[in-house]
């Protein structure tokens, strides 16, 4: 038995099983199946095939990263053979074949520790026979670092207690500190020595090699094999600062997350990325720190403010709620330089892609700017879809679970739900609910009809049924506004987004907007539907780079063409199934058009019951006159509702419930909503709803 080198608390060996995936292996076994499924080992980049990376784990096994595990197109791999790289092992094959998966932690200092494995043993590095030796030949930069800091660390203590033996009666000057009184480094730095002049974070790169100060808020404090290393943020920006006490021991423990503190240290460039070499650290006393806080707060509001942007087109519903939009954009803006994940939750189709791309077009460059770290992005940022429309108690026990699991590991901040598309009404308030418990910011794009007492719970509401109309207004086009306000350089890039999201009907001034762009009417057409196919494809785990390719590489025009053949190809297929068993009943001057859809539809393909009865209601396959036409698809418990009128399910609930008090009913979302009801009260249900629809039309 031992203890968690990071809790602290019994383990049968120097890691918990809580903390396994917070630490690095290095494995040097010579069998596959004694690498740990679920451990992230050190390895090296053998070769290159079709399908994925070769990576050596120690010297005697090997195993594949197929390339659907990566988090990019393999051929975007800024890789080499011999290249030093981090990944999970998440299977061994009875014939010994290794599959990984990538990390996105690719450095030594973003694990909490590492340990070594001999076979099945594991054992902290310290513990090696021959850790002499391999701290002499040890080439990495960073190992080194570690090694010299523990030099000087020695040779600062022996120095003083030298000092001490020889001259009992010398003052002795108060040394830099780890907060555990020992020395660090060789370094002195008192109250009577003159510190080096305060400068800002985003000038560090041109003082690589000096000694600097700097003033801000503590990030983030994470534990790494060798050094703590803290993150940094000032007005300008944020930086990693590296602080080293002995190997996998916590310096500077008095400093934590959100303190407002002093660092003096030298500047470096480690693998390309700047890092301070911590000498000294402490927090401020209340006087200094309100100074500083007052600092950061005033640059934080002049930096997280919008740039005073018209909206892209002359569109008289986006102007009544442009201060939405800029709110919006504010606290996006203000997410990122606060160092708060943004994570963007949008429908899965083809209006929440577009928006939700949108956000993500003008919120990479931005974190991008304000972290050094080169993969930041993948920190601060994500985007995933929600597959029923909704943000329900699974999606926000899932975000909840997450964003818990990386507080405690990675003392990351809160991250701020970027909900589109969705998260207007009651359906999305219990999940809403549970991120307001743990106090997590929310902002809300959508342009469905909103419950008053949802839309209240949000930090910040983009919907034009808070302006004047929210008529002909659609997802798209509200998220390419809001990007446009977070970062005005990808203006240009999203303009063409807004008639991309309009299915018929599309405003002169947005496909105007595509023309201009570049982008004409086929165009849009085939990104249009090919969107409509990957968001179903990737409702349950979005890939950035496809949807990327898709909306803005325009020179991948033939990858827009080629995946929107397969969508009209599936689509007309499934229309020329539902075609002939389409019933048609007519109630008070009202048309409906009935399908089956769980008789008449191939279940678990594209296209999803949603996209089937948008293209049949477009269609108007009855033939009959008149403008009041509806489209039901029915189902063994739901009926969905298409209408030319937009009947919103919850102004004829009560309706429907009189006419069919036996059958369970409830209303899901709002303007061509749903209704659920018992199974064995089908007939009842759909009676109940057609006549209730007539009866409001007219």
């Amino acid at each position: 038995m031992g203890n968690c080198v990071i809790c602290g608390t019994p383990a049968d060996g120097p890691i918990c099983s809580s903390h396994e995936q917070d630490v690095l292996f290095e494995f040097n076994g010579n069998s596959p199946e004694q690498l740990v499924t679920g451990r992230f080992y050190k390895g090296t980049v053998d070769g290159f095939a079709d399908f994925g990376v070769f990576i050596d784990i120690g010297d005697r096994v090997t195993g594949l990263l197929h390339k659907s595990e990566l988090d990019q197109r393999l051929e975007s791999l800024d890789w080499d053979q011999g290249d030093t790289v981090f990944v999970e092992v998440i299977g061994v094959r009875d014939n010994g074949n290794v599959d990984l998966s990538s990390s996105i932690r690719q450095s030594e200092r973003e694990f909490r520790g590492k340990l070594i494995q001999d076979g099945t043993d594991v054992h902290l590095p310290s513990e090696s026979n021959d850790e002499t030796t391999s701290d002499e030949s040890e080439s990495n930069s960073e190992s080194a670092s570690e090694h010299e800091a523990a030099s000087e660390h020695e040779a600062a203590s022996e120095h003083e207690a030298t000092s001490e033996h020889e001259s009992a009666s010398e003052s002795e000057q108060p040394a830099t500190t780890d907060g555990s009184g020992n020395a660090v480094g060789g370094a002195t730095v008192s109250s009577q020595t003159e510190q080096p002049e305060r400068v800002q974070i985003e000038t560090l790169g041109d003082r690589v090699g000096d000694s600097v100060r700097i003033e801000g808020e503590i990030v983030s404090a994470s534990q790494t094999s060798g050094p703590t290393v803290f993150e940094l943020r000032d007005e300008t920006a944020v930086v990693d600062c590296a602080a080293f006490k002995e190997a996998g021991v916590r310096a500077y423990p008095e400093v934590d997350t959100g303190d407002i503190a002093r660092l003096v240290g030298e500047v470096e460039l480690r693998n390309n990325e700047l890092q301070v070499e911590t000498e000294h650290l402490e927090a401020l006393t209340e006087e200094e720190e309100a100074t500083v806080e007052d600092r950061l707060a005033q640059a934080l509001e002049d930096e997280a403010r919008p740039e005073d942007v018209e909206p892209l087109a002359d569109d008289s519903a986006v102007e009544a709620i442009h201060g939405d939009v800029r709110d919006a954009a504010g606290a996006i803006r203000r997410a990122v330089i606060e160092s708060r994940p943004v994570i963007v939750r949008h429908n899965a189709s083809a209006e929440g892609y577009v928006a939700g791309a949108a956000i993500e077009r003008a919120v990479l460059p931005l974190v991008r700017d304000e972290h050094a770290r080169s993969d930041a992005q993948y920190h601060y940022f994500d985007r995933r879809p929600l597959e029923d429309g909704f943000y329900d108690m699974q999606d926000a026990t899932k975000d909840a679970t997450m964003m818990l699991d990386n507080r405690e590991r990675h003392d990351e901040k809160l991250p701020l739900f970027v909900l589109i598309d969705a998260g207007s009404t009651v359906e999305s308030s219990d999940g809403l609910s549970l991120l307001d418990i743990y106090g997590a910011p929310h902002v809300v794009i959508d342009t469905h009809y909103p419950d008053d007492e949802v839309a209240q719970t949000a930090d910040v509401v983009v919907n034009p049924f808070l302006g004047d109309s929210g008529d002909d207004v659609t997802a798209g086009v509200l998220g390419a506004n809001v990007a446009a306000h977070v970062n005005d350089e990808v203006r240009d890039d999203v303009s063409h987004l807004p008639a991309v999201s309009y299915w018929e009907d599309t405003p002169s001034e947005y496909t105007d907007l595509a023309t201009d762009a570049g982008y004409d009417e086929d165009h849009v057409t085939a990104l249009r539907e090919a969107v409509a196919l990957e968001a179903y494809y990737q409702s349950y785990e979005d890939k950035r780079e496809l949807i990327t390719d898709l909306l803005f590489e325009h020179a991948k025009r033939d990858l827009a063409e080629h995946v929107s053949e397969q969508f009209c190809t599936k689509l007309e297929n499934e229309l020329d199934t539902a075609e002939p068993n389409l019933t048609v009943r007519g109630a008070n001057g009202v048309t409906f058009t009935v399908l089956d859809t769980e008789a008449y539809t191939h279940r678990f393909d594209f296209p999803s019951t949603a996209v089937l009865l948008d293209a049949l209601h477009r269609r108007d396959m009855t033939g009959q006159p008149g403008d009041q036409n509806v489209t039901l698809g029915l189902a063994d418990d739901e009926v969905h509702i298409r209408s030319d009128g937009e009947i919103n399910v919850r102004d004829i609930a009560e309706d429907v419930e009189d006419r069919a008090p036996e059958a369970g009913i409830v209303p899901v979302g709002t303007r061509d909503g749903k209704f659920e009801f018992l199974r064995g009260e089908r007939d009842e249900a759909l009676d109940a709803v057609i006549e209730a629809v007539s009866a409001k039309l007219n």
